[in-house]
């Protein structure tokens, strides 16, 4: 038997989904006709969340993501380092390069967690809260890969060399099917990496991920 749900916190979490992905906002009348509910309900759920900072109605009658967001999302970040940094130490000791996790913010992507090898001699130091286009390196393009379904059953992964630092490669795989979480997990290397090689090792750490977070 399915649990119990306040049909109300439903609506409400439905509702936050869709104005988050639209910069742009919506209307109420466009927001009641994307999640099939009346304008009446949708203006209560517009104002309760408003009032909490999680919504914003501006002058036209647009709704977007409140600020009030922002906070929270700051929140997860230490559940999401401590769930994935096993997975990513298992990841950068096996390989001899420095795992990373990386989400999108936006146009850009921003690690979050990182870990080091521990047996090699150099490695890359790649800082926690370090930036870049999410159109830019193995981490952005991966997270970009999510994005789209899958066809032919090509291994998903994404490789790159010498973009955000000279010398540096990078091969990362999406973090698949965690709700809300536009992520990937990936590896940076000064020596030369076989993507091919390591493209599935790292398609399985990022499948133990999503475990880690579901």
């Amino acid at each position: 038997m399915a649990a119990e749900i306040s049909q109300t916190l439903d609506r409400g979490l439905r509702l936050l989904d869709v104005v988050a992905l639209e910069p742009a906002g919506y209307t109420i009348g466009e927001l009641a006709e994307r999640l099939g509910l009346n304008r009446t309900v949708v203006y209560r759920l517009v104002a309760t969340l408003e009032r909490h900072g999680l919504a914003h109605r501006d002058e036209t009658g647009r709704v977007t993501a409140g600020l009030g967001l922002i906070p929270l999302g700051q929140a997860v970040r230490p559940v999401l380092q401590a769930r994935t940094l096993p997975v990513l130490r298992v990841l950068a000791d096996e390989l001899g390069a420095t795992a990373h996790l990386t989400v999108a913010e936006g146009n850009e992507a921003i690690a979050i967690a990182v870990v080091e090898p521990r047996w090699t001699d150099f490695h890359v130091a790649y800082r926690v809260g370090a930036r870049h286009d999410v159109h830019a390196a193995a981490a952005g393009r991966a997270i970009l890969l999510g994005r789209t379904p899958a066809t032919g059953g090509e291994p998903r992964y994404a490789a790159s060399a010498g973009e955000l630092e000279r010398g540096a490669q990078g091969v990362a795989a999406p973090v698949l099917g965690v709700p809300g979480l536009e992520a990937s997990i990936g590896i940076v290397s000064l020596r030369d990496i076989d993507a091919h090689a390591v493209g599935p090792k790292i398609i399985r750490a990022a499948a133990a991920i999503t475990r880690a977070l579901t």
